[in-house]
């Protein structure tokens, strides 16, 4: 799985002219799964997620996670994240996982990040035309790849 967790202060996201998941405050996690995923990425990468000390303290120093600043996530599939660019110009995207698996880890991996989180989030609707909007905070976007955990 790759995350790209970006810190904002707001971000939605818009399908048809219809906004269908809007946070203030917290995470906008752009998510890519990839065939070889399993639940040990879903379970490290949402525990990392929530986890993360990316938000200011007192002293103005990220030290703080989602958790510690009642903070929102906002989680987005995107398959492009596991685009391959080696060869050519055309990016390929054959590592990306296909729908029929792709689908079920990524509703695992919104409960069990509702679960670490210990209420709702938002999200956007896996493989739909989505339009997203962010402020980002900071700006603070950091990428993780769960085959970079060990």
């Amino acid at each position: 799985m790759i995350a790209v967790v970006q810190r904002v202060s707001e971000a939605s996201v818009n399908i048809a002219g219809s906004v269908i998941g809007k946070i203030e405050g917290g995470v906008l996690l752009l998510l890519g799964i990839e065939e070889a995923d399993n639940q040990e990425d879903i379970s490290w990468l949402s525990k990392k997620v929530v986890n993360l000390r990316i938000f200011n303290d007192e002293a103005g120093i990220m030290n703080k996670s989602l958790i510690e600043v009642g903070g929102n996530i906002l989680i987005v599939s995107q398959f492009t994240l596991h685009a391959s660019t080696k060869k050519g110009n055309r990016p390929s995207y054959i590592k990306a996982a296909k729908p029929d698996v792709a689908i079920p880890m990524y509703e695992r991996f919104i409960r069990e990040t509702e679960q670490n989180l210990g209420r709702k989030i938002q999200t956007g609707e896996f493989g739909a035309d989505m339009k997203v909007q962010l402020t980002n905070d900071g700006p603070v976007t950091i990428i993780i790849n769960t085959k970079d955990k060990k």
